[in-house]
């Protein structure tokens, strides 16, 4: 076990990582942030993620899982004051066990592996960190094999996020993009690598109903703002537009609640196709 250090006052240190939790541009020049929480822990550790420091409360009984986790991990192990735990768990009463704080990886949309069964989603410029999260937890339950973040957006790294992918940030690679054309750019390359991506985007007035379309082959789905939907660069880099059928007053649904939906058709159509045949494509844009 490495040594333990011992905090005991919000010194420059524990402010540093205080800041962690609400400043994205810290969050980017330390390279980390934190992770709260059994399993996004575990699974950090199992998915190979650095982990720089385990901060835990030095009055408390460690766990029989925190006694491994302690004794395997290579990082700082730091015994801090209860409440001082509780801050950086942002719990206002039981403080977590331990909080662990995490190397980023690199923003590198060659982190994303393409194959022919390719299924993937984009978010333009998403609002709420949470959202990010869901949509990762679902993109990873659902058989994508990545997801990106473009424009000026929430971040993925934000613990709204991270709390609501329920670890799953730690399986599914997430990278950021500035701009719709990195990602043009990266599609055009799978292609000349012999990898037929279809981009799609959703709409209202879609061409043709989810249901309808063949998700089958390898996909981009497109997921817009929350409140202003797709931007213009990204409606014209879509080779077909989709929409989700809907009864009632509701004209839409929620980011996350949209992505889910047609996660979970693509999931459907590619679990079931070998029994069932090819849906017909839809017609390129």
């Amino acid at each position: 076990m490495s040594t333990v250090q011992r905090i005991t006052t919000r010194n420059a240190r524990f402010q540093q990582w205080q800041s962690l939790l609400t400043n994205r541009n810290k969050r980017s020049r330390a390279g980390e942030f934190l992770v709260q929480g059994v399993r996004p822990i575990s699974l950090a550790v199992q998915y190979g993620w650095p982990v720089h420091a385990l901060i835990y409360d030095a009055e408390r009984k460690p766990s029989k899982w925190l006694e491994e986790l302690l004794g395997t991990v290579r990082a700082d192990l730091i015994a801090m004051a209860p409440e001082m735990v509780a801050e950086l768990g942002e719990k206002n009463e039981a403080p977590p066990e331990v909080v662990a704080v995490v190397e980023m990886p690199a923003d590198d949309l060659g982190r994303i592996p393409v194959e022919d069964d390719f299924l993937g989603v984009v978010l333009d410029r998403p609002t709420s960190p949470g959202n990010i999260g869901s949509i990762i937890r679902s993109a990873d339950a659902l058989g994508a094999h990545g997801l990106i973040v473009a424009g000026h957006a929430a971040d993925v790294y934000d613990p709204k996020s991270v709390r609501a992918s329920t670890g799953s940030l730690f399986f599914l690679p997430a990278v950021r993009v500035p701009a719709p054309s990195d990602v043009v750019a990266w599609v055009a390359a799978q292609r000349d690598r012999g990898k037929p991506i279809v981009v799609v985007g959703t709409d209202e007035h879609g061409d043709c109903d989810v249901f309808d379309f063949d998700f089958t082959q390898p996909t981009l789905l497109l997921i817009g703002n929350e409140t202003s939907g797709l931007s213009g660069a990204w409606r014209e880099a879509c080779d077909f537009m989709v929409s989700i059928p809907m009864v009632g007053a509701a004209s839409s649904l929620n980011a996350a609640n949209a992505a889910t939906a047609l996660l979970y058709e693509a999931s459907r159509q590619r679990i079931t196709v070998a029994g069932s045949g090819r849906l017909p494509r839809g017609r390129r844009r």
